[in-house]
Parts: C-alpha cells; structure tokens; sequence
C-alpha cells in the first residue's frame, strides 16, 4: 500500500512539474541532445557541463561543435585550442585535455562510436555515472537515470529517497522510480532546481508541489 501511494504521489509530482515548467528553458545537455540527437555530442557537452553553470556550458558546447563533430575531427584540434575555446567554463585544461583523451579511445577501442552501456562509458577519464547516464538517456534515448546535485537534493527533500550521496540516490531511484518517468526526471528536477527549488532559500511559496512536499532539510524558504 505505501508503494502503490508512493507511486502515485510521484507521478502527480512528475505531471505538475513538467507543466510548471513548459516554457522555461531545457538544461544545457537536453538542448544539445535534442537539437543534434548525437550521443557523441552530448558526451562532449556533459564533460563541459560539470561544476559549470548552463549559461556558460552551451555557448562553449556550441563554440567547440563549430570547429569539430566527430572524434577524428575533435583530434585534430590541439590542447590549448579546445582551452581557448571552452574558457571560461570550469577547469577548462583538464577538460581539454580529458576531451582529446575519450575522442581517442572512442577511436581506438570502440570503432569510432559512444558506446551505449553505462561499463563501457565509465571506461572514459572524465566520465562518471552522472555523465555516463545523460549520454544513455539524452544521446541513445535509452533508459538511464542521471543524479546530479538538483535530483539528489530534490528527491531527498520531497522524502521520496533517504540517501547522502548521489550514487545512493541514483540506486534507490532505481528500486523506486517508475521507468517511465526515468529518461526525464533528470531534466525536470534540474531545471526546477534552477528555478525554484532552489540549493538555499528554496522558493516554496511559488512551488505547484508544495503541498505534496515534506520539505525535509529545508530550513529557511521564500
């Protein structure tokens, strides 16, 4: 009885959000995702994306997809090329130099293309569950559930999971969230955590879901 209730609250939670949230903008990777529909392109996106806030992400994804698309396209670029032309995302020189590393193994070890299984993707310095999940579910259309920081923080405020870590959420998401609902939570909860569900001082009171939410952790509200 409290899973089926559960289900059910999670599903009107799912259906109001992705009302509130129709004319907001998608996070950085979506966009990439469905304006390419290029796993190999939303890999590089994603790589970009970490510790790097979406207004900066996609300027520097498009910039770099305009001088390169391909692996073999992408190697022909040098270090500080890619440097110069992703700053000012975050540890940019890393990113460069872990870019020009998964190009040659997807090279090298895959034929040329983004695998599409989580093992295989994690193989990739750079590249955690978080990233391996979005390239699955934004590049592949296959199931996957990505946690970042927004999901784990919003599935433990709304007290459908209990977990520390993102991993742990990632996993018990896994035993509890609906399939149907797991290509997309990433993207709802993202962008509701942008907007509303704010890190601190969420924004409660212009919250759909306030009433269906317990608001575990949350201390101070607006």
């Amino acid at each position: 009885m409290v899973r089926k209730a559960q289900e059910k609250n999670i599903e009107r939670i799912v259906c109001l959000i992705r009302e509130a949230i129709k004319d907001l903008d998608d996070p950085s990777v979506t966009l990439v995702g469905k304006k390419w529909k290029d796993p190999f392109l939303v890999l590089i996106s994603c790589i970009l994306s970490l510790r790097t806030k979406d207004e900066t992400t996609l300027p520097a994804s498009l910039r770099l997809f305009d001088l390169a698309r391909s692996p073999k396209a992408m190697l022909v670029l040098t270090n500080k090329k890619i440097e110069k032309t992703i700053y000012p995302v975050g540890f940019y020189k890393t990113k460069a130099r872990n870019i020009r590393g998964i190009c040659r193994d997807i090279l090298e070890k895959f034929d040329g293309k983004v695998p599409s299984e989580i093992d295989d993707l994690l193989i990739f310095k750079g590249v955690g569950r978080k990233t391996a999940n979005l390239v699955l579910t934004e590049g592949y259309g296959k199931l996957g559930l990505c946690v970042d920081t927004h999901v784990h923080r919003i599935s433990n405020r709304l007290g459908y999971v209990k977990t520390k870590t993102a991993e742990q959420t990632e996993m018990a998401l896994r035993e509890k969230l609906p399939k149907k609902f797991w290509i997309e939570y990433n993207a709802l909860l993202v962008t509701w955590g942008q907007n509303i569900c704010r890190p601190i001082s969420p924004r409660c009171s212009k919250c759909v879901i306030q009433k269906l939410c317990p608001q575990e952790g949350v201390l101070k509200s607006r």
